[in-house]
């Protein structure tokens, strides 16, 4: 059984037991969050659910691990001949979830 969710403009292929990194979202630690608007595909032993656009009756169960920050992005422009260089960088903040739960209707 797995499903294809959509979040922070990202899809995601999960099934129960896959850890996630997504864009931080408020949350304690430990909290199970049900994301049931957001389910675009759905497979299990009785065959293939594509949503238009999403499934309905269809909720995936995350479980909130905790949050973290992402490796480094460096951001470099230059404009050539003219000595104009700007280096920036920045850091990603992510929330650790696992997937308890795919519960079809």
């Amino acid at each position: 059984m797995y499903a294809i969710i959509r979040t922070s403009g990202k899809q995601y292929r999960v099934e129960p037991g896959t850890v996630l990194e997504l864009d931080r979202f408020e949350a304690e630690p430990g909290k199970v969050i049900s994301l049931d608007s957001s389910v675009l595909l759905f497979s299990d032993e009785s065959g293939l659910k594509v949503g238009e656009p999403v499934v309905a009756g269809v909720a995936v169960e995350v479980e909130v691990l905790g949050h973290c920050r992402g490796e480094k992005l460096v951001v470099f422009k230059m404009k050539r001949r003219k000595r104009n260089r700007r280096k920036n960088g920045h850091r990603q903040e992510l929330t650790r979830v696992r997937v308890t739960a795919i519960r079809p209707a």
